[in-house]
């Protein structure tokens, strides 16, 4: 019996790493071999753009809501 590459290159593993092949392998030898693994993380370039993104972020919605505030206080005063 003959597979398909692409019918193996789509298919999704488990937490341990084991592939469902399908109901029409169940009682055969089936030899797959790896030739690629991506990881579904982020590299640490990303996740370090990530975080200094989110850090401008917040810094910048720090400014405006101190502005929105004084300005809040302000008007109670007056």
């Amino acid at each position: 019996m003959k597979v398909d590459a692409t019918d193996l290159k789509t298919n999704e593993t488990d937490d341990r790493g084991r592939v469902y092949l399908g109901t029409e392998y169940a009682n055969k030898r089936v030899t797959v071999a790896v030739v690629e693994v991506e990881s579904d993380r982020p590299d640490e370039d990303e996740l370090a753009a990530a975080y200094r993104e989110a850090s401008e972020s917040a810094e910048a919605l720090a400014e405006e809501w101190s502005e929105t505030s004084e300005e809040a206080w302000e008007s109670l005063d007056e």
